[in-house]
């Protein structure tokens, strides 16, 4: 486990009036509330990418805000997913998608999910000559281990079309040394799922083109792609402080809409990412609204009914929800934080 505290996010100077300054927005109700039970949080940071998690790295100044004073982005195991850093208790947050979190609870992990953050960062990129789900019959596709994240949505957006996620299609296991933008540019893949910034810089190169993009095309547009979830034991423990922290999550998710030119060159500068246009392209790319539009449990249920009838869980949808989530601060942040 690696903790990571930037020089430029974490510069004692900056106070939480700067940092509330800093991002231009309305004060917090938090003056109204109990004092938070901790000022501690620990949040994930996949170092060098995972550009869709501007929402979360922009937050930690507005947790300075709250009233957290020791604000921690760590980075786990990079061989294995996140949901692991969180079920090991190397956070106390996550920010993932929603089959993941799925299979945690099916597997009794001590997490809750408590918002759905974005939707619109998977697309699937595929060669020319295929043009649609239903073409990748007998392709190569890459992914980066069975029953990892991108196996996982491939099978579940194959079995939705007919397909035999099984016996269908080639899958191809990528590697560190074997990356999948090079491996599709090199002809060796027909096919695979892109997260930011793959998708940006293949069409900033024109190559490949996607025939699945999650943020416009039914029915996986109609659901969350990342949610927010915690421990169940810092939840329990520390719901004012929870509280803060989803609020201050999602205040950085409305300035991911309304400025993204800001907190594409605040995520530089803090180092979270490395570049600036693939950020940029990414936050306009990214539907940051679809927090006060969607209703998370809707996405909970779709994802784990479809995961339930291909047998890649055995909890019901009701019990996942039921065993796995805790939407009261949500309803109390988007009455809140309404526009």
């Amino acid at each position: 486990m690696q903790i990571i505290q930037n020089r430029r996010t974490f510069l004692t100077s900056l106070t939480a009036a700067g940092s509330a300054w800093l991002f231009k927005v309305r004060p917090s109700n938090a003056a109204a509330e109990p004092a938070p039970e901790t000022t501690s949080v620990r949040l994930p940071r996949w170092v060098g990418g995972s550009y869709c998690w501007a929402g979360a790295y922009i937050a930690g100044e507005l947790m300075r805000a709250e009233g957290f004073t020791d604000v921690r982005y760590v980075e786990g195991d990079r061989s294995v997913d996140q949901s692991v850093w969180i079920a090991r208790g190397e956070t106390d947050f996550s920010v993932n998608f929603p089959p993941n979190q799925i299979a945690s609870i099916d597997a009794g992990v001590p997490i809750r999910v408590l918002t759905g953050l974005h939707s619109g960062c998977l697309e699937l990129i595929a060669k020319e000559s295929i043009r649609s789900v239903t073409d990748l019959r007998g392709k190569r596709v890459g992914v980066d281990g069975f029953n990892n994240s991108r196996h996982v949505w491939l099978t579940l957006m194959a079995a939705y079309v007919g397909l035999d996620p099984v016996n269908d299609i080639q899958w191809v296991l990528l590697t560190e040394d074997n990356k999948p933008t090079e491996l599709f540019i090199e002809g060796k893949i027909d096919a695979f799922l892109g997260t930011p910034p793959q998708p940006q810089e293949l069409r900033a190169r024109k190559i490949g083109h996607t025939i699945l993009n999650n943020a416009v095309d039914r029915p996986w547009s109609q659901y969350f792609c990342c949610m927010i979830s915690a421990t169940t034991d810092y939840v329990n423990r520390y719901p004012v402080a929870t509280k803060r922290v989803l609020r201050s999550i999602l205040k950085a998710a409305d300035l991911c809409m309304s400025d993204p030119g800001m907190v594409a060159r605040q995520m530089v500068d803090r180092e979270f990412v490395p570049s600036y246009d693939f950020a940029l392209q990414t936050l306009k790319d990214i539907r940051y609204d679809r927090w006060r539009e969607f209703d998370p449990e809707d996405s909970l249920r779709f994802y784990a009914l479809r995961m339930q009838e291909l047998g890649m869980i055995k909890s019901t949808p009701q019990k996942i929800i039921a065993d796995g989530t805790d939407w009261r601060f949500l309803g109390e942040l988007k009455r809140e934080l309404k526009s």
